[in-house]
């Protein structure tokens, strides 16, 4: 059995209220945003820097202090090598200036890890030795702060300080960061780090990470290069980045998803007022419910305000072409019940009483019949093109009015009116219309107008300015009896005719009207005193001919 129009559906399944939507697709986008962010390893790299950084405020400041107590002992003249290297980063307009910027990234290739460095085959320069002995305890004591290996070179590479005791005298002469130092280059790399099991808990102080940063800078004094200062530790990891600030983090998520569930159950409430709105509007509609032909109020949103003005746009349209057909119906109804009704008395006494019948009895009610048939199969054909009208599909066209109603009047002088006069509109003047469109609807027009009036009517065809701009009316004017006030109110009604008995059906009107409706066009009815003044009203596309 079919539902009722806007009747619930029998199978009640689960479906998520509008505001659960909402807070789901902004939950999703709060989780893409971090998982974008994981992906593209943003605050890997910002881990990476910060490590990166540090070691280089701290080199540098082991660099001055190196190259200070080496400075106190080097003699006179040219000492370790000249710089080759030119500086990477942007120097400012002040050139005692020369800024080390981090410039490590996540995605960065890692070298190998080097391995433990190897006693050095070449002696260290004495002078350097003697200035990183001086260094050296200082250097345990940043590490033992700062957890950061450090590591001072001789311009060979060998190491002559070291926070390790243990590395003195090793060589580092084989690593790539190493060696742009001694041209004067200060150089970031990563390398790879071999894991210790007993740093995974997420509370200690080992950063447990497979990488380690490692920032090499020069020692330098003017262009020459003294030495190099080699750092290296290891950056914190994700996980333990976030343990360490775990409740921070907490909180924010919370604050995050606590707005984002504000913003949804907003939203909802938004757009959810108008769709229920919405969904009212459509069961009124469905009950035929006046409440339901009218858009509603306050709809928030622009796309819900087009929806619910197309909905009583629609419902409307249907309740008035249900009136319609329902109008219609009864009419055709009506219209055909009377001949049928005749028809069929006219065969019952013909059938009883035929015998009884003079010739001329029965040749009379045989007319009547034939011209009932007559009467139906003209109200068919009418019916047809009423139809063909309603379902017609404008085409864009034009024609030119002068030789329309030229043509008109000639034709209507061939069928027996004599009086008809055209006055000739502007040359050139077109209007919006198909030609037999317009040449119909005027037929129609001076055929009313002799069929009410008789062949010695006049007929007056011309063309005026319609009071809307881009308008123009084709008149057509007689000078017969004209319409009563009373029937002037339903002249364009389907059916109503005060010609039947002279065949009219009255829809030849309602065609016209149909037919002109499909082209933006319409019928009018004008004043007129004495006789019928009809108008064609049309979009003029031309004025003037060039």
């Amino acid at each position: 059995m079919a539902l009722a129009i806007g009747s619930p559906s029998p199978e009640r399944r689960a479906r998520p209220r509008l505001w659960l939507v909402f807070a789901a697709v902004g939950v999703a986008g709060f989780a893409l945003t971090l998982a974008g962010l994981a992906f593209v390893r943003v605050y890997d790299n910002q881990l990476i820097r910060q490590t990166e950084s540090e070691l280089i405020a701290q080199g540098a400041v082991v660099a001055e202090v190196f190259r200070e107590r080496l400075s106190a002992t080097v003699p006179a003249g040219a000492y370790g090598r000249e710089r080759t290297a030119p500086w990477p980063f942007p120097i400012p307009d002040d050139t005692r200036l020369r800024p080390i910027l981090p410039s490590l990234r996540a995605s960065d290739a890692t070298l190998p890890s080097g391995g433990t460095p190897q006693p050095s085959r070449v002696p260290a320069e004495p002078l350097s030795q003697a200035a990183g002995l001086r260094l050296t305890p200082l250097l345990e004591q940043v590490r033992a702060a700062t957890l950061a290996g450090i590591r001072v070179v001789d311009t060979e590479g060998v190491v002559v300080a070291s926070s390790s005791p243990a590395l003195l005298r090793t060589t580092l002469a084989d690593r790539t960061e190493v060696q742009r130092a001694l041209r004067g280059e200060p150089v970031s790399v990563m390398r790879r780090r071999v894991a210790d099991p007993e740093d995974t808990p997420l509370a200690s102080l080992s950063r447990d990470t497979g990488i380690r940063v490692t920032v090499a800078l020069p020692v330098l004094e003017g262009e020459r290069v003294w030495g190099a200062v080699v750092l290296t530790r290891t950056p914190m990891t994700f996980a333990k980045a976030t343990y360490a600030d775990r409740w921070n983090l907490t909180a924010t998520g919370f604050v995050l998803l606590g707005a984002v569930a504000l913003m949804s159950l907003a939203a909802a409430a938004l757009v959810g007022r108008p769709v229920r709105a919405l969904v009212k509007q459509t069961r009124a509609i469905a009950m035929s419910d006046p409440a339901g032909f009218e858009p509603m109020a306050r709809p928030v949103v622009a796309e819900l305000a087009e929806l619910s003005e197309s909905l009583a746009g629609m419902a409307t349209a249907l309740r008035d072409r249900n009136q319609y057909i329902r109008s219609f119906a009864a009419n055709v109804s009506h219209e055909f019940k009377t001949p049928l009704a005749s028809i069929q008395g006219a065969v019952e006494l013909l059938r009883d009483s035929a015998d009884a019948m003079s010739p001329e009895q029965r040749a009379r009610f045989l007319a009547n019949v034939d011209a009932d048939a007559r009467r139906l199969t003209r109200l068919v054909q009418r019916l047809l093109e009423l139809a063909r009208a309603d379902s017609m599909t404008a085409t864009p066209a034009t024609v030119e009015l002068g030789p329309l109603l030229e043509g008109l009047a000639l034709r209507a002088r061939a069928a027996g009116a004599t009086d008809i006069h055209v006055t000739a509109p502007p040359a050139g003047l077109k209007v919006s219309l198909p030609q037999e469109v317009l040449d119909d609807v005027l037929w129609q027009l001076v055929t009313n107008a002799r069929q009410h009036g008789g062949d010695a009517v006049r007929v007056d065809l011309s063309v005026e300015q319609a009071p809307e701009a881009d308008l123009v009316r084709v008149v057509v004017k007689d000078n017969g009896k004209g319409i009563s006030e009373t029937n002037r109110a339903r002249i364009f009604d389907a059916f109503f005719t005060t010609a039947r008995e002279r065949g009219g059906t009255g829809l030849g009107l309602t065609i016209s009207q149909s037919m002109l409706r499909a082209f933006h066009a319409r019928l009018e009815l004008l004043p007129s005193t004495p006789g019928t003044t009809f108008a064609v009203v049309a979009p003029v596309t031309r004025l003037q001919r060039k």
